[in-house]
């Protein structure tokens, strides 16, 4: 009663060689099929159904054995779609990866999926660090099982078709009449994420926006143990704006093609979404130690069992095929013969053994891609043809970050800005101000208002040769989306064995102080949700004279290397002009053109002042709040020097160590918070160096920034600086 493999594996043996099948659930016209596509498919079929038997059947050998069972409908997609035809896939889609790397030929699909199943390091995908469905050479990205995370990532790929076509872009790595396919299953699509995903893909095509996505929902009528409420599905999607809606039988060969086929037609001709509604019926439980009586009944197990797709795809090869029962189970053991080979194949091959190989492909590898040459100066002053008597000023850090955006853009033409507010508005601060005006509504363009739309259009879009620059308007803001940085862009390039990569800069303002908005909504001072993600680079300038160049080197490392850059604005420091007292202009600084500016590098700090007897180590408001309290400090004798980090993630410990060496005392200005800032780390690395009797630091309290002045008495100031200084030296 309870080995359910076994029992659902010896009924279709027994069931097939007697001529038992189950009738045809659909009453669609069947079209004719060749036999030997029918064949075929079945072959991809039965080859998932054994490597989910195998999975389940070698405790402690394989892992994550959430299987295809009861999917093998999606082989359909495959034969549906072209091998350029980017695929987001669902976890269950065995299948289809199967099928599609066999129609792409000189690949070895079962040798592939035993060595995932085995957490081999010569799995080709992801190199043994996670069972995942993926192939680079079949446009296959991998995915993990993080609930919808994939879909807005998927509308990004479909809008970045549109782009790149318009755009001539020469970067494209798509074709530009490919379909973008998503699936997903009949839970995850209440997932908020993925009802994300489904309002941008119609809220651009409402537009006339092309939005060529198939969204391939496959519904099995049950999430882990939840049941979907009947008809659910099609009430919620058969109706919506700008979504065309198909259903088909996923257990039934003959309706899985026609359905699929309509669907992928539908969105190559008419650059459209279609949400493709796939019935399919869930095996062997959840995963392999889920345990399906608890929550579902012995009649209701049974009656999927006996809808088995693969006693449909027996059915159907029987009357369209002319198989006999003993035929088809032949081939069927035949099968069983050939995984369970390949399986101890793949159980003798090496696994990561070392923390080192492990973390080998967190980082994506360097590029071999050249640098992109400067633009002529005809050109370069052509863009800035409006702008020459604000260049002849000194900058703010809102404008010079204006000014190396538009540089940028002119250098990258595969570089697209875009966010809430940030093309005809300018954004919020005017940051972005003009940008569209020199590069046009393709390159420079207003989403609607999502974080996690914005965040997976970069990801997206990133797929097909651009480096995005979205911006999210307030770091508070970001929460609400963070999975998008954390689940997917951050660990394409490990789970794909260095394969893929996400090259994106998204543009933050964050950080205290502000004093126009205010409240802990557009203040936020916690960068712990970005500053513990592996493989992510985040940068932070402090004022105009290092803004261009850091961003700069960010879009080159984002070009190059592939690399995921979070790129923080302080607000409060925006417009600031003066350092000491007014009209100094000592926070401004000229904007100097990229052929002649200096380079920021990676992990390189800024340092103002050469003083030996106190160290101050800071960024963003905080350098700015230290270099204010230096004239007071250096009045009342004490020698310094001021540290600006730059570079917060990751923190280029070396480099931290070595720039206080020769100083007596350390001290640490924080704006964050206490708890889980950057000041852990900063003390971690100077104690861990010996310097831990050294160091002392002033952060913000635990605390969220409340509303007007109050907020200054939870956050570091230039009087609690200059008395902090003075403690650490007395």
């Amino acid at each position: 009663m309870f080995d359910r493999p076994t029992i659902l594996d010896e009924a279709f043996s027994r069931r097939v060689a007697a001529h038992d099948f189950p009738h045809s659930r659909t009453s669609h016209i069947v079209e004719m099929v060749a036999p030997h596509v029918l064949v075929d498919l079945f072959d991809s079929q039965i080859m998932s159904r054994h490597l989910d038997l195998w999975a389940r059947r070698s405790k402690g050998k394989t892992f994550y054995s959430i299987g295809s069972s009861g999917h093998e409908g999606t082989a359909a997609m495959a034969a549906a779609t072209r091998a350029t035809d980017m695929s987001f896939l669902h976890y269950r889609d065995a299948a289809f990866l199967i099928q599609r790397k066999k129609q792409a030929g000189g690949l070895t699909p079962l040798h592939d999926m035993a060595l995932s199943f085995a957490a081999s390091a010569d799995d080709p995908i992801s190199g043994g660090r996670h069972k995942v469905l993926g192939c680079a050479h079949t446009f296959v990205p991998p995915q993990t099982s993080t609930i919808a995370s994939h879909l807005p990532k998927a509308v990004g790929a479909a809008h970045s078709l549109g782009m790149a076509q318009r755009l001539q872009l020469a970067d494209a790595v798509l074709p530009h009449d490919a379909v973008i396919l998503c699936s997903f299953g009949d839970a995850s699509a209440n997932h908020s994420t993925s009802q994300g995903a489904f309002n941008a893909a119609c809220w651009a095509a409402y537009q006339h926006l092309p939005m060529p996505i198939v969204f391939l929902c496959e519904d099995n009528g049950i999430g882990i143990s939840v049941r979907t409420p009947g008809g659910w599905i099609a009430a919620n999607f058969a109706h919506r704006p700008a979504l065309h809606y198909i259903s088909c039988d996923g257990a039934d060969m003959h309706d899985a093609l026609r359905g699929c086929a309509e669907a992928v037609t539908y969105a190559r001709a008419r650059r459209k979404p279609v949400f493709l509604h796939m019935q399919t019926i869930r095996l062997m439980g959840h995963a392999g130690a889920d345990v399906e009586l608890s929550y579902a009944s012995i009649a209701q197990i049974e009656a999927a069992e006996a809808q088995d797709p693969l006693l449909h795809s027996a059915r159907i090869l029987h009357e369209h095929a002319g198989m006999s029962g003993a035929e088809i189970v032949a081939r069927y053991e035949d099968m069983r013969a050939r995984v369970d080979w390949v399986a101890r194949e793949a159980l003798s091959k090496p696994r990561l053994l070392t923390a080192t190989e492990v973390m080998a492909s967190i980082e994506p590898a360097k590029s071999a891609k050249p640098r992109r040459p400067l633009p002529n100066a005809a050109a370069r002053d052509a863009l800035f043809i409006k702008d020459v008597r604000n260049l002849a000023k000194p900058a703010t850090l809102a404008k010079s970050i204006n000014f190396a955006l538009a540089d940028i853009m002119l250098q990258y033409p595969n570089v697209a800005v875009f966010g809430e507010d940030v093309a005809r508005k300018g954004g919020v601060y005017g940051v972005t101000q003009g940008l569209q005006e020199k590069f046009g509504p393709v390159r420079v363009f207003d989403t609607l208002l999502d974080e996690q739309t914005i965040l997976g259009l970069a990801i997206g879009m990133a797929h097909n040769g651009f480096v995005p620059i979205p911006e999210i308007q307030f770091l508070a803001y970001l929460h609400n989306a963070e999975d998008q940085i954390r689940g997917e862009a951050a660990t394409l390039s490990f789970f794909s064995n260095q394969q893929y990569r996400n090259p994106m800069v998204i543009r933050i303002a964050g950080l205290p102080y502000q004093k126009g908005f205010g409240g802990h909504f557009h203040n936020d001072n916690s960068l712990a949700v970005l500053t513990d993600i592996p493989g992510i680079i985040v940068a932070c300038p402090s004022s105009a004279a290092d803004a261009p160049a850091m961003l700069r080197e960010c879009v080159r490392l984002a070009h190059e290397d592939g690399r995921v850059v979070v790129f923080i604005e302080p607000i409060a420091l925006y417009h600031m002009t003066d350092l000491q007292q007014a009209d100094d202009g000592g926070w401004t600084a000229p904007y100097v053109a990229p052929d002649q500016d200096k380079v920021v590098a990676l992990g390189a700090l800024g340092q103002f002042g050469k003083g030996t007897e106190l160290a101050i180590i800071t960024y963003g408001n905080g350098y700015f709040l230290s270099r204010q309290a230096a004239d007071e400090l250096k009045a009342g004798g004490i020698d310094l020097r001021i540290i600006d980090l730059r570079w917060l993630h990751p923190l280029n410990a070396e480099a931290i160590v070595a720039a206080v060496a020769d100083c007596g005392k350390i001290l640490i200005v924080d704006e964050c918070r206490k708890s889980g800032s950057l000041s852990e780390k900063l003390m971690t690395i100077l104690t861990e160096a010996g310097r831990g009797d050294a160091v002392s630091r002033i952060t913000a309290e635990d605390c969220f920034i409340p509303l007007g002045p109050a907020a200054e008495l939870v956050l570091p100031s230039k009087a609690s600086i200059i008395e902090a200084a003075r403690a650490a030296v007395a």
